[in-house]
């Protein structure tokens, strides 16, 4: 079985765009984004370039994740909202098997944060050696 094809660079930024709106307004994850997030814009051109290093190996991301997340205070509820927000936006915006792709993305970054972060003891499966079912 052949790996499914990612977005493209178009459809990743609208995916983040939206993503994002969305997480501004959550109840949940959206005050802990305000309170580190002060300009939205260059927030979403730098998860936009995350997210096409991650699907579209394009290599344009620079940062860590982990030292980004360490100061925050988010548990597992947070990870788990931020992902089911996640999930609903790419699969609203994309088509199926796209959507999946990313969302088997976020799952698996989600598990190496949460276990960086000592929220969870299992050690995550590598992002680029997905199991194909």
């Amino acid at each position: 079985m052949s790996e499914p094809t990612a977005p493209d660079a178009d459809a990743i930024a609208r995916l983040v765009d939206r993503f994002y709106d969305r997480v501004q307004v959550e109840p949940l994850i959206g005050p802990v984004f305000q309170a580190v997030v002060h300009d939205w814009d260059a927030h979403k051109r730098l998860l936009t370039s995350f997210w096409c290093s991650v699907a579209l190996h394009a290599g344009s991301y620079r940062g860590n994740p982990m030292a980004a997340h360490r100061p925050l205070p988010i548990d597992n509820r947070h990870f788990e909202r931020w992902l089911a927000l996640w999930q609903d936006t790419a699969q609203t915006l994309l088509p199926p098997t796209q959507a999946a792709l990313m969302v088997d993305f976020a799952r698996r970054i989600g598990s190496s944060l949460r276990y960086g972060l000592n929220l969870d003891t299992v050690r995550p499966l590598p992002l680029r050696k997905r199991q194909m079912g």
